[in-house]
């Protein structure tokens, strides 16, 4: 018997004008659609395979706790390709994903997490000497380099040196490069990514991306040639890593994941930082009630009581549920018929779950749209409620890593500094490659805080 297919309303807009609108106005166009269908909704084709959108809780289980062989979801991040390689964690599906994420979540937990957070601090404070009392300075840049500096240290192991300035100037202008508008808008259009020689735009990614192989595969090599066994940096102990048949991870398959932990967690942490620091700001009591809490910790700030501290943990919890750095999780590609929340989606269809449409339901969060720390020490919220890291098998690996550098960047800078936004008016995300963030030109200026 032949399953009935059924899909929710929606639009019928032409793919490229919502494309656009996902491009240029990406809280508007997440916006529109809930206010014009609700939270589970149809994003019409004309090849067929048309876009789902589920944001409700009961749909977000039924996502995440279906078998994965239902779904491809590594496809959707294949447009990735020229940075992160064909070996990298998010465009891997099946057996392939499954084994690479095995070798790469122990690194991201429990001690060895922990003996991350000397580095964070020391490279926070680092930051902080740069900037001059009273002058503004771009916040944004500022988290940036924190954000890079933590990857290089703890991710890259490199400490100091012509090595670690090389590959820190190439990786920060490559990143900040593709994070133009002209050039998010060709990660969303192939047809733009075309190499006309060095001096066109692609060809220059391309060509930066080629100096950064070099780098990486030296930097590897050099590893090999050493005693790694005992480092701690998370290269290291990808080497050390083993698949079930006894082999480690290729020199590819080490640069792509690199690459790819890059990506994940430099524009992720900074742009997350950036809000905090302006929420804190933007609002008074947030910033008294956080600065309370930080004065009531003995032992000068110890990193073990700053990640237990549960209001400054809210602020960073709010801070990813008010504006999620990624407005929707994975796309996930139907290669088996499934039924979700009653509707029957067919082969093709693609199922996006909406992180930012789940995180303003009013029944869940009231107030949705205001900035409330304190809902998250009012009551704890499922996975399929609160999903800034996204869930299932594609749940970010580093979503406990990025919380504890958030804490001990908030908790070093506030310690010592109160930053104020120099123009202190309400700010909306703007696209920024594939994220949203605060606008670039948002400036702060730091002076000393009073005890």
């Amino acid at each position: 018997m032949t399953t009935m297919v059924s899909l929710p309303e929606g639009s019928r807009k032409s793919s490229l004008q919502r494309l656009l609108k996902l491009i240029f106005q990406p809280i508007q166009y997440m916006e529109d659609n809930a206010k014009n269908y609700g939270d589970t909704f149809t994003l019409f084709n004309k090849s067929g395979n048309h876009i789902v959108y589920f944001c409700s809780p009961q749909a977000l289980q039924q996502i995440y706790t279906a078998d994965p062989s239902h779904f491809d979801a590594g496809r959707a991040n294949r447009g990735l390709g020229f940075l992160v390689g064909a070996n990298s964690l998010i465009v891997l599906d099946g057996d392939r994903h499954s084994q690479q994420r095995q070798l790469l979540t122990p690194p991201f937990h429990g001690d060895r997490m922990r003996a991350y957070g000397d580095k964070i601090r020391e490279i926070t404070q680092q930051v902080m000497d740069e900037w001059e009392i009273g002058k503004p300075f771009n916040i944004r840049s500022s988290m940036q380099e924190v954000s890079l500096r933590v990857i290089l240290r703890v991710v890259f192991g490199l400490d100091a040196g012509e090595n670690l300035e090389n590959l820190r100037n190439l990786l920060s202008s490559l990143l900040d490069f593709i994070s133009y508008p002209l050039m998010s808008t060709s990660l969303f259009f192939r047809f733009l990514q075309k190499d006309l020689g060095a001096w066109s735009p692609w060809g220059w990614v391309i060509r930066q991306i080629q100096q950064i192989d070099e780098l990486i595969y030296a930097l590897i090599a050099e590893r090999k040639a050493e005693d790694y066994q005992n480092r701690q940096d998370i290269l290291s102990l990808m080497m050390t890593a083993r698949y079930d048949d006894g082999q480690g991870m290729s020199d590819v398959e080490l640069r792509d994941e690199l690459i790819t932990l890059l990506l994940a967690g430099h524009e992720t942490t900074a742009s997350a930082l950036t809000w905090a620091f302006y929420w804190i700001d933007y609002l008074p009591e947030v910033r008294q009630n956080l600065l309370t809490e930080l004065d009531s910790v003995d032992d000068n700030l110890q990193l073990s009581n700053i990640a237990k501290l549960p209001y400054l943990t809210a602020v960073c919890q709010e801070t990813l549920r008010i504006y999620p750095i990624v407005m929707s999780s994975f796309p996930r590609f139907v290669k088996k018929p499934i039924e979700i929340l009653g509707y029957n989606l067919p082969v093709g269809t693609v199922i996006i779950p909406g992180i930012y449409i789940a995180h303003h339901r009013e029944e869940v969060y009231p107030e949705a749209d205001k900035f409330k720390p304190e809902r998250f020490l009012e009551r704890q919220f499922s996975a399929y409620e609160y999903l800034p890291f996204g869930g299932g098998d594609r749940r970010c690996i580093g979503l406990a890593f990025a919380m504890y550098e958030m804490k001990i960047v908030l908790a070093t800078v506030l310690s010592k500094y109160q930053v104020s936004l120099v123009n202190k008016r309400p700010l909306k995300p703007v696209r920024r490659g594939l994220t949203v963030a605060t606008p670039g030109n948002m400036k702060m200026m730091a002076k000393y805080r009073l005890q």
